[in-house]
């Protein structure tokens, strides 16, 4: 047995303080460096980083602290930066930082692959392939567990605002789940609390593949680290914070979510919901662990069917807002009840070197989308339902005429928290 547990700290230790939620912003990625950070400094000959030149920018750049100063030499291919010990490893090559993180990962040692989103594309099908040898591995007695491939896509197809298209696309996610038996794993943290609880669960697992997705840029934080602790360990959960749903009975419209940007959408047109329509009883679900959609029978992740009910409902219909290809969505909850009654939104191909929230109007994601989604989609409409509809058209107009003046989006969109509104009863 070659494979030695890492000495990890404390990932409760690097935890963003959340005092209201969605209301302060922080770089989610850069608290992970930190832990990162951490680890290289506790596991000198059993932990490394490999990622394109891209540590920095995606604000894991913490690990260079343990490795003093980085040197750079020139290599075909592109520029390498190494570490004096070596274990900071950065080359322009997906295919060979994936490559390297395989080796490393087989011969019993731990790390992560980090990556641009839409470039992660690059090495697809070594990602494959070594998702079917850990399938075949595990009908081999002889064969010992091994650390498993852990994946970050930073710098998403939601958030890329200076490189155009060639930045945008979430296809790793559909890769990873039609990977044969069970061996894949997808999470999509909202927030720096639920990233790091993630990132410790996955660097503890073994013989799995870990694709963890959160963007690097500034974000709405949502969770306590006592809360995103628990709510990562189940996968998914309501938000009774963000929504009106007391519980009492089948809310008129589940709003569903799975990824960052897509989550401060989903929570913002849940509070227009409630500030403009008053009466229409509005269930949030957040989405962390994909898997647990897939029925329990597919996949050991999936979640019962009484806690798939006690979110979702059997018959109630669900706006999914998601952050990779709509598709996805229909693919995991097939079986489920009624799974027609999923309206999914996602990525759908629309984008170019544009502002942020013009990506999610582009994409039809946006929180005026999902507002009129759920309006459209409820089998029960208090008064006002055809005025607020009306606004949200109103709304995507205007921020058509401003961005193309201004080139920038909107204040009350791209400075929105929900401040005190989650406290007020």
């Amino acid at each position: 047995m070659l494979t030695r547990d890492l000495d990890l700290p404390d990932f409760r230790d690097y935890a963003v303080p959340v005092s209201r939620p969605a209301e302060s912003r922080a770089e989610s990625t850069r608290k992970l460096g930190e832990l990162m950070r951490d680890i290289y400094a506790r596991n000198p000959d059993r932990f490394r980083l490999f990622c394109p030149d891209e540590t920095n920018s995606n604000r894991l750049g913490a690990v260079f602290e343990v490795s003093d100063r980085a040197f750079m030499e020139n290599v075909v291919g592109g520029d390498v930066a190494i570490g004096p010990d070596g274990r900071v490893m950065e080359v322009l090559s997906e295919h060979s930082c994936h490559g390297w993180l395989e080796g490393y990962t087989l011969t019993g040692r731990h790390g992560m692959f980090a990556t641009y989103e839409a470039f992660a594309m690059v090495s697809a099908s070594q990602t494959v392939q070594h998702g079917k040898w850990l399938q075949e591995a595990r009908q081999l007695p002889w064969r010992a567990p091994v650390p498993s491939l852990n994946v970050l896509l930073t710098s998403t197809a939601w958030r890329n605002d200076h490189n155009g298209f060639s930045h945008q696309g979430p296809g790793l996610i559909q890769v990873v789940l039609t990977q044969r038996g069970d061996v894949a794993r997808v999470y999509l943290p909202p927030d720096a609390n639920c990233l790091l609880s993630v990132a410790d669960h996955c660097l503890r697992s073994r013989s799995y593949i870990n694709l963890i997705v959160i963007d690097k840029q500034p974000q709405l934080q949502y969770l306590t680290m006592d809360q995103a602790t628990e709510h990562c360990a189940r996968g998914a959960g309501i938000w009774d914070w963000a929504g009106t749903d007391d519980g009492t009975s089948d809310p008129d419209i589940v709003l569903a979510c799975a990824g960052d940007v897509v989550t401060m959408e989903t929570v913002a047109a849940a509070q227009i919901l409630r500030e403009r329509l008053p009466g229409f009883k509005v269930r949030v679900v957040n989405v962390v662990d994909l898997m647990t959609l897939i029925r329990p029978k597919d996949h050991p992740h999936g979640m019962s069917e009484t806690l798939f009910t006690e979110l979702f409902t059997d018959t109630v219909d669900v706006v999914f807002s998601f952050h990779g290809y709509p598709g996805a969505i229909h693919q995991l909850v097939h079986g489920r009840p009624d799974a027609d009654r999923f309206r999914v939104r996602g990525f759908i191909e629309q984008g170019t070197t544009t502002t942020p929230f013009d990506m999610t109007v582009r994409n039809r994601a946006s929180r005026y989308h999902l507002v009129m989604d759920a309006i459209n989609n409820a089998r029960r409409l208090p008064r006002g339902a055809a005025d607020l509809k009306a606004w949200c058209e109103k709304q995507l107009e205007r921020h058509e005429a401003y961005v193309v003046e201004h080139l920038e989006d909107l204040p009350e969109v791209r400075d929105w928290t929900l401040g005190d509104w989650a406290q007020r009863g």
